[in-house]
């Protein structure tokens, strides 16, 4: 089996996830992007970010902190969903497509990380 992070869906998933908020706040007036913007694309970037990082780590534990920052990066993007949607800075219907889509991701990541324990155990 090849192990090559570009080949891991739960990476894509995020990775595509950042681009689509990434655009959604390129549309946004300086304002909202100065505030809000700016942490939400960092949260949400964060995702992917730490699953690229822990992938690249040697030793599970290393690797795990990774996955587990990834998903406090998850938590901290529904926040400043919320706050988008509440400030109605996003319409409630993209911005609860989002939030879905944050979960998703989480399932996915705690399937991975359940995964690499359970691969580790064997060995």
């Amino acid at each position: 089996m090849e192990y090559v992070l570009e080949k891991l869906e739960v990476y894509n998933i995020a990775e595509k996830f950042s681009d689509d908020v990434w655009e959604i706040v390129g549309e946004w007036n300086y304002f909202n992007k100065d505030t809000i913007g700016k942490q939400l694309v960092r949260a949400a970037d964060s995702i992917s970010a730490n699953i690229a990082e822990g992938y690249g780590r040697y030793f599970y534990k290393e690797s795990k902190q990774f996955y587990f920052y990834s998903r406090g990066s998850i938590q901290e993007t529904k926040s400043w969903l919320s706050k988008c949607m509440r400030r109605k800075i996003i319409d409630s219907e993209k911005c609860s497509l989002l939030v879905e889509l944050c979960s998703k991701i989480l399932l996915m990541l705690n399937a991975f990380i359940k995964f690499v324990r359970n691969s580790q155990k064997e060995k």
